[in-house]
């Protein structure tokens, strides 16, 4: 069993998402969103992360649990692959 990409990577998005919402949250309305038009960056970027972290995660999950293909009758090799 080998470990899925997505997982690892979307753990990362998920914890760094969830850093950057809540900073987001806390300094909601502060002066240092002045420069970017009032707009909470810190809040709507956290949110997308967690959005894309939470996709790749259960993506990830979701390719683990399905079994490897059978082999080739006569091989060691998954049926599919090539040379």
């Amino acid at each position: 069993m080998s470990l899925d990409l997505r997982v690892p990577m979307g753990l990362m998005f998920l914890i760094v998402g969830a850093i950057l919402s809540l900073y987001g949250a806390v300094t909601h309305g502060s002066a240092i969103y002045d420069r970017s038009a009032g707009m909470d960056i810190n809040l709507i970027w956290g949110l997308a992360m967690l959005v894309f972290g939470t996709t790749m995660f259960i993506f990830g999950r979701r390719a683990d649990k399905h079994p490897p293909a059978p082999p080739v009758e006569g091989t060691s090799r998954p049926m599919g692959h090539g040379h």
